[in-house]
């Protein structure tokens, strides 16, 4: 059974984070930036404080060691429904958009989606803007592990409740004994990278500001920006450059960043076949997509046809949703070519999205292997991923993944459809959430305005369901969940 105390002394927490980060940006509106935003971050942040030390009060005397998986899954998928609920307070009293958009707004922003319903981000003030910034860095990593991070007392659980956010098919792969540790050496190795890339930017030309602001963005591969043309406001190929180097990374698994770190040692990246096959992946599409543009004469120009090529490749397929101007005016095959390296993401234990490498490798290995018994039907196979054999609750879970993927995909795009879309803006759309990836294409390549309520509804849900995973949602709609 659901223990009811136990989750409500969990949200507090999360409710009571939202609070404070919204209390700090009002600081920062009024001592820094001084762009008179102190009311629409203080007002909500008292609220949500107020809230979370009743929710705390409450509870005060549960067993929070006795936190069962299903708590875990409430848990994770109730923090990003209610986290994204309160994150688009401010962003409603800011831009004075409806509560759908200043949701799908802020859910966007949590989930690391970067899909905007807003314009004119040149002219508005930069507090506001920094908090749209910092809610996707935030979300990078997850707000559930964030938690397990500055929350010791929930060792016991704290393994249930990573397992429930964190990406990708095996879970089970810890840097520390205790799971606060493990949660404590992600968080370092994302404030580090971060760190670079803010150093990285401003050496290149940024302004601390815009520096500070796009690394949030950048590592957390949620792509928002300060400037309505994105990267191609800068228009420096440097800057693109630095962009593919961080996305990239923050596509790459934080536990191998931490590994190589520790053991000072490049060559893990390669030897880790996921790794590999991501950065592969990576070059042979980049390089593709870098053809199509000098065949389709979209570019005279080799380097700069080279440099947007595989800024856009990487800025999809790590999930990111940065742009470049026009690029949603390339060919269809180019623009399809984007969706499914969207699809096919990032690495496992990464801030990407997708599908993940680790599943894509998997799959593929399964498919040969059921060839090849068509040819020799009396062998004996085994899948083997690093050189172990893959257990098969891990293989069916991932082709159930796959399943959910396509199912999803098609079921919300005929629903997007009804409300009044296109095929093509419907499906680019709905690939643009469920992959946490942003940019869409049609008549929402500039942003999901034209997406009605009921549309924009269905497309925060899909984020969720993206971010999540499937499963961890999903697993809440049987019934019995609640009964058992």
């Amino acid at each position: 059974m659901i223990n009811s105390r136990a989750t409500v002394y969990l949200l507090a927490f999360p409710i009571g984070l939202m609070g404070v980060v919204q209390g700090g940006f009002a600081l920062l509106s009024l001592i820094v930036f001084h762009d008179h935003q102190e009311v629409p971050f203080l007002e909500p942040s008292v609220a949500m404080m107020v809230t979370s030390v009743m929710l705390f009060a409450s509870a005060r005397g549960t067993d929070n060691t006795k936190i069962g998986f299903r708590d875990a899954l409430l848990f994770a998928t109730s923090t990003w429904i209610i986290c994204g609920i309160l994150g688009g307070v401010p962003i409603i009293l800011t831009t004075g958009v409806s509560f759908t958009d200043g949701v799908f707004e802020s859910i966007s922003a949590l989930t690391t989606t970067g899909a905007t319903i807003l314009t004119g981000l040149d002219d508005m003030p930069r507090s506001f803007l920094l908090y749209r910034q910092f809610l996707q860095w935030l979300g990078g990593l997850g707000v559930v592990i964030f938690v397990v991070a500055v929350l010791p007392m929930l060792n016991v659980g704290g393994m249930r409740l990573l397992k429930a956010e964190t990406p990708g098919p095996i879970k089970d792969d810890k840097l520390s004994p205790r799971i606060a540790n493990t949660a404590h050496y992600l968080w370092l190795v994302y404030v580090t990278i971060t760190l670079m890339c803010t150093v990285s930017y401003y050496a290149a030309g940024m302004t601390a500001y815009d520096a500070l602001a796009h690394s949030l963005s950048t590592v957390s591969t949620g792509g928002f920006s300060t400037h309505d043309a994105s990267m191609g406001f800068f228009d420096s190929s440097l800057i693109l450059a630095i962009a593919n180097v961080f996305m990239v990374l923050g596509a790459i698994s934080f536990a191998m960043h931490f590994r190589v770190g520790r053991a000072s040692a490049p060559r893990l990246y390669w030897q880790d076949e996921e790794t590999r096959s991501f950065l592969l992946i990576v070059l042979c599409m980049g390089l593709l997509i870098t053809l199509l543009l000098l065949a389709t004469q979209q570019y005279e120009d080799v380097v700069t046809a080279f440099s947007d090529g595989v800024f856009m490749l990487i800025s999809f397929i790590t999930s990111t949703g940065f742009g470049v101007p026009g690029f949603t005016d390339w060919p269809q095959e180019i623009a399809l070519l984007l969706v499914i390296a969207g699809y096919l993401g990032g690495c496992a234990g990464s801030t990407a999205g997708g599908n993940k490498i680790i599943r894509n490798i998997l799959s593929a290995k399964l498919i040969l292997i059921e060839m090849r018994r068509l040819i020799h039907p009396s062998g004996v196979f085994s899948l083997k991923y690093q050189g172990r054999t893959v257990e098969p609750s891990v293989l069916s879970a991932t082709l159930a993944f796959m399943a959910i993927t396509a199912i999803s995909t098609l079921c919300i795009a005929i629903a997007l459809m009804i409300t009044g879309l296109d095929f093509w803006s419907a499906f680019t759309a709905v690939a643009a959430c469920l992959n946490v990836l942003g940019p869409a294409f049609g008549e929402l390549g500039n942003n999901f305005q034209p997406v009605s309520d009921a549309g924009t509804w269905m497309l925060s849900g899909a984020m969720i369901l993206g971010r999540l995973e499937y499963f961890t949602v999903l697993a809440l709609l049987l019934p019995g969940f609640w009964t058992r």
